[in-house]
């Protein structure tokens, strides 16, 4: 009897978040794999079988292959500053725990707020004539480029927002993590005479990780993710620069209506996505230390 309840407990507290799993995550998953097969009539939902029509159009679309080279320049310019930015600080703030609280929450500001108010935030400050960057820039002799109208800025415009916004994100999990790390160690070490940036090489980052790994995994998906402030910065444009996969993923299924064609970019995403972890796993195998 007591095995029963101890039973009934646990699938009880375990079937809300089971359901909410496939209510959300498995079942659009799985549909936008159906509907990746198929040719939707708009808005009567009319499905016909094409097999893998859309996937040979979507492979042969230079639309496609535009919004993939800039997702992965912009995973570039977002992924590896916000990680080693991120663990910069968060070493800082270990070495110094006083008013480590305050600057926790200074951090996490930008993480609270969301990316439409964020991204609307920027848009003043990425203003060219009325905007306190390009008003910076003046101060210095320099002359400040229209942010998000020129082609060779705008995506660089997008990934410091992005950086901005997900580095207090990051910071936290690093603090974490180096909390983690027992002191006894980095103090037989300060004793035995190696330096702080002997500690921090040989012994900080070997114990820190699989923090690092998982940061730089979370990091990377979110990259390939981000849309918000893309959409209200600058629209994919100018001229497609700063449209990724995930916008042209939106601008197929909900503005030209190609409800299967944007399906079949939804399951190629998530093939690169399955594909870049599971090489991130196999390269980081033998660097990161669990223990």
């Amino acid at each position: 009897m007591r095995f029963k309840g101890e039973k009934a407990l646990f699938l009880a507290l375990v079937f809300p978040t089971l359901a909410i799993l496939v209510a959300f995550v498995a079942y659009p998953a799985l549909r936008s794999l159906y509907l990746s097969f198929h040719d939707v009539e708009p808005f009567s939902q009319t499905l016909s079988w094409v097999g893998l029509t859309n996937f040979k159009d979507l492979f042969s679309s230079s639309d496609f292959f535009n919004s993939l080279k800039v997702t992965f320049h912009f995973s570039l310019l977002t992924v590896l500053p916000s990680v080693v930015l991120s663990l910069g600080l968060a070493l800082l703030l270990d070495t110094n725990p006083y008013f480590q609280n305050v600057w926790r929450t200074i951090f996490l500001l930008p993480v609270a707020i969301s990316s439409a108010m964020a991204a609307m935030l920027w848009i003043f400050l990425f203003n060219p004539t009325a905007g306190y960057l390009n008003f910076l820039l003046d101060c210095v002799g320099l002359h400040g480029p229209n942010w998000l109208t020129d082609p060779d800025w705008a995506l660089y415009s997008v990934a410091l927002v992005t950086v901005w916004k997900e580095i207090g994100f990051n910071v936290i999990f690093f603090l974490a993590g180096l909390s983690a790390i027992p002191k006894d160690v980095t103090e037989a070490a300060w004793i035995d005479g190696a330096s702080a940036w002997r500690r921090t090489l040989s012994i900080t980052l070997p114990l820190l990780s699989p923090t690092i790994f998982f940061v730089t995994i979370v990091s990377l998906i979110n990259s390939f993710q981000t849309f918000g402030q893309i959409h209200i910065l600058t629209g994919g444009g100018p001229a497609g620069t700063t449209t990724t996969l995930v916008y042209q993923l939106y601008q197929d299924a909900f503005t030209n209506f190609r409800t299967g064609y944007a399906s079949a970019q939804a399951v190629v995403l998530f093939a690169i996505l399955l594909v870049a972890t599971f090489l991130q796993f196999k390269a980081a195998k033998s660097r990161v230390h669990y223990g």
